[in-house]
């Protein structure tokens, strides 16, 4: 089997997706509207040979497990409380959650937050990661907000992928991540220094960008870096804010090129009617599996969990 560290990045670009044919997978548990940022490890990662995928609802973080990664169930309890936007992350049999965690809600301020587990059921007491320091992880929230996180080893530190700040969408009456930025530590439990400025930001040029950075999951190539990115943009046809999911790409994981990439998961009639939501990516076999959540309305909209699969061309 081919792994993805042996991938180029035209290849990862060139991968063939298909959505799951009964997506949407996973409901929101009652009585929450939605379900969001799924975040998973497949059989061959996990200590149980279970599939595991962790995501959040206005309760908190959740625990799913599976046997084939189609049917679902929640496990009992909720993992986290006042926490949002999980990443799990596998490194010698240790398992580890990232996640936001929102300090309070008026004025909102948020820090990234990790956990540690053997067995994907008990966890560490969490440790504050990363906070907002910086002004642009202020823009939008009086005190900062700091989410969405993805990490990546290199052989000598870990990088953390994370978005920033918030944009108001107005036909929707809730915030978005405006930015997207950087930051490094030597410990993958300590704590992060941010790069001074966003790597990537929202700009009038970009039509799948326009508002927000949105979010992105990164995987690190042969080549370079490919990153998974749900930009936040107005739709000027219906008159209404989205956001589709695009591959982006970097040689160095700084500098991305974004500007021409068009998607290749976006909103349509039905369970993604409105946006389709930050995912999670991971190679299973000689395909990649990504599980998005995706909104079906604005102001009022439930949220679900779907699949898309991707096979090597």
């Amino acid at each position: 089997m081919i792994s993805v560290l042996d991938l180029k990045i035209e290849d990862m670009l060139a991968l063939r997706w298909e959505e799951y044919v009964n997506n949407p997978i996973i409901e929101p548990p009652f009585p929450s509207p939605m379900l969001a940022d799924p975040s998973f490890l497949p059989p061959e990662h996990t200590p149980d040979g279970l599939w595991h995928l962790f995501a959040h609802s206005i309760m908190g973080i959740h625990h799913f497990t599976s046997r084939d990664g189609l049917a679902w169930e929640r496990e009992k309890g909720v993992v986290s409380k006042k926490s949002l936007r999980p990443l799990l992350f596998e490194k010698d049999s240790t398992y580890y959650l990232f996640y936001e965690r929102y300090v309070r809600l008026l004025p909102y301020l948020s820090q990234i937050e990790a956990r540690h587990s053997e067995d994907l059921y008990s966890w560490s007491e969490p440790e504050a990661v990363l906070r907002p320091t910086l002004s642009w992880q202020k823009e939008g929230c009086r005190y900062g907000a700091v989410s969405n996180p993805s990490l990546v080893q290199e052989e000598d530190d870990f990088m953390l992928y994370y978005s920033a700040g918030l944009v108001h969408m107005k036909d929707c009456r809730f915030s978005e991540p405006k930015y997207i930025g950087v930051a490094a530590c030597d410990d993958i439990m300590g704590e992060y220094q941010a790069a001074s400025e966003p790597i990537i930001q929202p700009t009038a040029m970009d039509p799948y960008c326009n508002m927000g950075a949105g979010a992105v999951k990164v995987l690190k190539v042969s080549d370079g870096y490919i990153g998974y990115q749900n930009g936040i943009y107005w739709d000027t046809e219906i008159g209404h804010s989205r956001s589709a999911i695009r591959m982006i790409a970097s040689r160095d994981g700084y500098d991305w090129d974004y500007k021409d990439s068009e998607p290749f998961i976006e909103p349509e009639p039905g369970w993604k009617k409105a946006f389709v939501y930050a995912l999670d990516i991971r190679q299973v076999g000689d395909r990649f599996y990504l599980f998005f959540n995706a909104r079906d309305g604005w102001l009022l909209g439930k949220e679900r969990i779907g699949l898309a699969i991707g096979a090597l061309t």
